[in-house]
């Protein structure tokens, strides 16, 4: 909508389109509010966005520019008697940082297209010991990142047979031009997470009826990194009994341990406050067991809790079986899907979406320490009852406590090959890399095949994340010479080859803070650490609440041949109000999913 044509009132607008301001979208939307959705970048889902390939590049060369300031304009005409302006920060550049980039197959292949006066530079990337740029250079690859970001990915795309997978090795290496002309065919996330499916977002998903708008892809196995080797996980109790990794003493010890982690028992509660560990270890489970169940089923530290260790073993537990033989969903086309599936929902209900479009500086009225409306880049004045914006587009200068940010650390990697080769080529997999080495944190790696839709035949997408301690390289680049085969590995020939990587640090949005803010503005975190999504949802119903304590969250929108029309309004009335009646009745609805 073009900014002239905007409305001058609206009861709530929300700057930012993470996960957690598209889910608050669409709840205040779906309950009647007149809802506003802006965002200043030019495509959806901020820090939780899908890039197809050359998106990417895009994205990353932005990232590496001396971002330019905005002039800073004086609306005081604006401004009624007893109001006084806030200024928003016009940069949001600061959540992503030491951004570095490796290109580690060739340049160009033999077709007329590799051969173009836009092929990109190769002298630095075709050194195997050069080292990788700092932040404040751009990557020669960069320059192949012509088309624009927020394309739609091409849907109809052959997925490749299990013969054609295990032909992969004879096949001539893919080349860096290859991968810039299936640019399209990549959909590759800025965050790395998976959905519960018992989870808060699946949940939220099948309540709302938003989950027909994806498809969703079974994480098929659960893997682990043990000295050095990976092995798959036994977690169901199919898995169990048909594993052949543990004895037959094992598989009983296991299958009697995770029957007994159902209920909380007294002596459970007796380790309360001692290491998660010292339990498993009292439980005499041997150290195959005991690495199994503190990295790859309840997925903590050594050092956790007891009761956080054995909740989080539950959880795991709660959710086996509803989709598939692990608790894990991905949403097909990438995690970048759910804020805009929500972000579609808020259309539906009458949201107005503006992208490159922003809000400059609130009005707030002094006597009430209020917001009454805000200012957009182009200077319009817009009322608005409640006022939401993403942590990035607030001035530091208003955070209360100026604590240092802490940082997560990511990599994406493209290969040629499955860490670990199977017979189905239809493998999504989840692995936990315990410490490297003292001091070093445990490493999440999700590892993406083609029929997600996330990468081009002949190629797996892997993500990497981790609490910082250093850069995302100096914290994950130990971990891919170990697991792949890269320039830098040894003795690494049977291991999958990595083709390109990226690096970056991006932004822990799990450390909330306070903010000196009118009490109707409401400050939203991008995020964080945890594999699940909890954090974003948690975040959207309880800023909901406080606004509107007395109505449902996010309830069930009717299907398209309940809704009846009247001219040109829908009616929201009884109709509605029998489909979700009709919707809540089934409580196992089932979300779209691929075998």
């Amino acid at each position: 909508m073009a900014a002239e044509e905007l409305p001058s009132e609206f009861d709530v607008v929300i700057l930012g389109t993470g996960l957690a301001e598209s889910v608050v979208a669409a709840a205040f939307s779906r309950v009647g509010q007149r809802v506003l959705h802006l965002d200043r970048r030019s495509y959806y889902a901020a820090n939780w966005a899908s890039f197809t390939f050359n998106s990417l590049l895009t994205w990353i060369q932005q990232h590496h520019e001396e971002p330019q300031p905005e002039e800073l304009h004086d609306w005081s005409s604006l401004l009624e008697e007893g109001e006084e302006l806030i200024y928003l920060s016009d940069s949001d550049s600061a959540s992503v940082r030491n951004l570095q980039v490796f290109c580690f197959t060739s340049e160009e292949d033999e077709e007329e297209e590799a051969q173009s006066p836009d092929a990109p530079n190769t002298t630095e990337e075709e050194s195997a010991d050069s080292k990788y740029e700092e932040t404040n250079q751009k990557p020669e690859e960069e320059e192949e990142a012509s088309q624009t970001e927020g394309e739609e990915p091409e849907v109809d795309q052959p997925t490749p047979t299990a013969a054609q997978i295990q032909s992969e090795p004879t096949k001539k290496k893919i080349s860096y031009a290859q991968l810039v002309k299936e640019g399209r065919r990549f959909n590759i996330d800025l965050v790395s997470k998976l959905l519960y499916s018992r989870g808060s977002l699946v949940d939220l998903l099948i309540k709302s009826n938003v989950s027909r708008y994806a498809e969703f892809k079974n994480v098929t196995r659960i893997l682990t990194y043990r000295q050095g080797q990976v092995e798959q996980v036994p977690c169901s109790r199919a898995d169990v009994f048909a594993s052949r990794q543990l004895s037959v003493v094992e598989k009983r010890k296991l299958m009697r341990y995770l029957t007994s982690c159902v209920e909380e028992t007294e002596e459970q509660r007796a380790y309360n406050g001692r290491p998660y560990l010292e339990f498993l270890c009292d439980q005499q489970l041997g150290d195959n067991l005991q690495h199994f169940l503190l990295h790859s089923i309840a997925m903590v530290t050594e050092d956790t809790p007891t009761e956080e260790g054995l909740a989080s073993t539950r959880h795991f537990l709660r959710c086996l079986g509803r989709y598939g033989n692990t608790p894990f969903l991905f949403p097909v086309y990438g995690l970048g899907e759910i804020p805009q599936c929500f972000c579609r929902m808020c259309a539906v209900f009458g949201g107005i979406y503006c992208l490159r479009h922003s809000v400059t500086c609130l009005l707030v009225e002094k006597e009430t320490n209020r917001c009454k409306a805000v200012i957009d880049s182009r200077g319009q004045r817009i009322s608005c009852s409640h006022f939401v914006v993403e942590d990035g587009f607030v001035g530091a200068y208003r955070k209360r406590l100026a604590t240092p940010t802490r940082f997560l650390s990511r990599a994406v990697l493209i290969t040629d090959g499955s860490i670990l080769p199977s017979n189905s080529d239809q493998q999504v997999s989840m692995i936990t890399v315990p410490p490297v080495a003292a001091g070093c944190p445990t490493v999440k790696m999700v590892e993406l095949c083609p029929s997600t839709m996330t990468c081009m035949p002949g190629t797996h997408l892997v993500h990497l994340t981790c609490q910082s301690v250093g850069s995302a390289f100096e914290d994950l680049s130990p971990v891919v010479t170990r697991m792949f085969r890269t320039p830098q590995s040894h003795d690494q020939e049977k291991n999958p080859s990595v083709l390109w990587c990226l690096y970056f640090n991006m932004a822990d949005g799990s450390e909330v803070k306070g903010h000196d803010l009118p009490s109707n503005v409401f400050v939203t975190f991008g995020p964080d650490g945890a594999l699940s999504h909890e954090h974003a949802v948690t975040q959207a119903k309880s800023i909901f609440k406080k606004i509107l304590p007395e109505e449902d969250f996010c309830p069930p929108a009717p299907n398209p041949e309940d809704i009846i029309y009247d001219g040109e309004n829908t009616s929201t009335g009884g109709e509605e109000k029998e489909g979700e009646e009709e919707g809540g009745d089934e409580e196992e609805q089932s979300l779209q999913t691929e075998e």
